[in-house]
């Protein structure tokens, strides 16, 4: 079957949710409707919806002039099993001593290293990403130079494969949470195929606004592979729950907004201790 997508942006979250709610009156009906904030600095919003009969072009382009919007992009799509093309394009990722890896490629998985399984459906999290991989070589870095975290949190933990990593190296219990009730249900099944299920405490939670966050800080290391804006907005909350000498590692950061994060984190008790930037992603490692 043939999916039809019409994507634009314009300025402003209020604008753009106006904009998809009125897309969804449309005739013929859209299967989905998504609203995005764009991180580029640029204060643009993305909408996108995709139909599984051609739009009305016509009806798409008044609004967009109703909302101050750019002329929709209108796309056709061809059926495709994505799941089926991850599989066959997304290859293993080794980051130090981690090898993440899909249930596909079980028999690559070399001897000695932490294997990871996660699934190819789950595109975010899958260790391919530029944040991913960055946070899991960051963690590797800290384990080589001797660093051992008793307490550690996953903040907007996805798929949980950093939560699951230290698990697993440590055999200790960490704390992974998520805004998003789907991305902890995820978490929790990944841990427990991955046999950590009994060490990953999974909750649903805004930055470490629950009861068992609070009550396991301040913590030896906390990851937080989120976006520029959650991370600058949690920094005092990411410090007060670090304690002295402890580490934090950051991700979800174009190239050109790490400056900023730094200098935030730096305001906040913290010292760099190490970047790398992945194609257009940076990782950045810094101790309270």
């Amino acid at each position: 079957m043939t999916t039809f997508t019409a994507l634009t942006t314009l300025p402003g979250p209020a604008p753009a949710e106006a904009l998809a709610a009125a897309i969804e009156d449309l005739t013929p009906e859209p299967t989905g409707v998504g609203v995005f904030e764009i991180e580029d600095g640029s204060g643009l919003w993305e909408v996108g919806a995709y139909f599984e009969a051609a739009p009305d072009e016509t009806a798409l382009a008044v609004l967009a002039a109703a909302y101050g919007a750019r002329p929709f992009a209108i796309s056709e799509l061809p059926e495709v099993d994505w799941v089926a093309k991850v599989r066959r394009e997304l290859v293993p990722v080794e980051a130090g001593r981690f090898f993440v890896y899909g249930s596909h490629d079980a028999d690559k998985v070399p001897d000695g290293r932490v294997a990871l399984l996660i699934e190819a459906a789950m595109a975010f999290g899958t260790g391919h990403h530029g944040t991913t991989l960055g946070c899991l070589r960051a963690l590797d870095r800290l384990m080589n130079d001797g660093f051992e975290a008793e307490k550690v949190a996953d903040i907007g933990c996805g798929t949980a494969v950093l939560a699951m990593a230290a698990a697993k190296v440590w055999g200790r219990r960490v704390h992974a949470s998520d805004i998003d009730p789907v991305a902890v249900e995820v978490a929790a099944a990944n841990a427990a195929l991955n046999g950590v299920g009994d060490l990953v405490e999974t909750i649903e939670a805004a930055g470490f606004d629950h009861p068992a966050l609070q009550a396991a800080a301040p913590f030896d290391l906390v990851f937080a592979n989120i976006l520029k804006g959650p991370l600058i907005d949690l920094a005092p909350a990411i410090a007060a729950a670090t304690r002295p000498g402890g580490f934090v590692i950051l991700s979800g950061l174009l190239i050109e907004q790490a400056d900023e994060v730094i200098g935030v984190y730096l305001e906040n008790g913290f010292n760099l201790v190490n970047r790398e930037d992945i194609v257009d992603w940076s990782s950045l490692t810094l101790q309270r």
